[in-house]
């Protein structure tokens, strides 16, 4: 039998992914079954659960895939460029909303996501997780904004921060209920905001 390449697991496994977010978007997660992202993926059962284990595994695959690019462009503004405007990084974390929501749904793929974190406590503590961290990488942002004068020194950093990522949750559901003409415009007022 011959041996399947890292590059055939990575496109099947986006496959079913890709399949799974259409089921979601269409049918929400309790109303979806495994059956239903079968059909849609074109693959067996085997197939499917040679990647994910449950449903519940594929919620969180699409959560944590959802959440990675964000995380990684904060951790890599906090390490590379820490004197970059608050601003700048919120418009940039906003348009990278907007590519993937184009792309993949992502809006409303969120909206699911947190209201499922609700009843799965796993689910939760990743987001917990994930959220720490990206608390903790603008922090330091922060910090060197407050050692520059251009944020206010007696306010916490991490209170600063947890601020800034609480701004994107809401961008998020104002594009997944309202779309794309509700946020219009908002990348630059961020900018112009926080200079």
């Amino acid at each position: 039998m011959p041996k399947v390449t890292d590059e055939y697991r990575d496109a099947r496994r986006d496959q079913i992914l890709s399949a799974a977010r259409r089921c979601f978007l269409r049918d929400g997660f309790h109303a979806t079954s495994m059956q239903d992202l079968f059909a849609e993926a074109g693959l067996s059962s085997g197939a499917v659960y040679s990647y994910f284990a449950s449903k519940d595994d594929v919620i969180a695959a699409i959560a944590e895939e959802n959440m990675r690019e964000v995380v990684a462009m904060i951790h890599d503004v906090a390490s590379s460029q820490p004197d970059r405007a608050v601003g700048m990084i919120l418009a940039d974390i906003f348009k990278m909303v907007d590519a993937k929501d184009a792309r993949e749904g992502l809006a409303g793929l969120a909206v699911l996501t947190w209201s499922e974190a609700l009843r799965n406590p796993a689910l939760a503590n990743r987001f917990a997780d994930l959220f720490a961290q990206m608390r903790a990488d603008l922090a330091e942002v922060v910090r060197n904004h407050q050692g520059a004068g251009s944020l206010p020194p007696q306010v916490p950093a991490e209170s600063l921060a947890a601020v800034l990522i609480s701004v994107v949750p809401g961008y998020i559901l104002q594009l997944a209920t309202l779309r794309s003409a509700a946020v219009e415009g908002v990348p630059a007022a961020a900018e112009a905001l926080l200079p």
